[in-house]
Formats: structure tokens, C-alpha cells, sequence
């Protein structure tokens, strides 16, 4: 997979992750595991993104 590709898709997925947590802390509250289990994933993706651009 392309570079290019690979950040695209990259891209598409932190989105989603963030409007999946959104979507939970509205929901459950902002403290709730599954919000803060998604909040880590997010960071996990984001982590990726920031070595890839850098």
C-alpha cells in the first residue's frame, strides 16, 4: 500500500474514532470505560498519524 493510501486511510479511521467517542461520552459520560478504552485508541491511531507525517 502506497504511502499516500496508507495516510488516507489513516486519516478516514481517526475520524471515526472520534465521532465513535463523541458519540459515547455524550451517551455515558465522559468518565465511562468504554469512552476512556476509546479515548486510548484514538491516541493510539493518532500516535501512528503524528510518526508517519513526521
Amino acid at each position: 500500500m502506497s504511502e499516500f493510501i496508507f495516510k488516507k486511510v489513516l486519516r478516514v479511521a481517526i475520524e471515526m474514532k472520534r465521532k465513535d467517542m463523541y458519540k459515547k461520552a455524550q451517551d455515558l459520560g465522559f468518565t465511562h470505560p468504554e469512552v476512556v478504552t476509546c479515548s486510548q485508541e484514538l491516541d493510539a491511531l493518532l500516535n501512528v498519524y503524528s510518526h508517519k507525517v513526521a
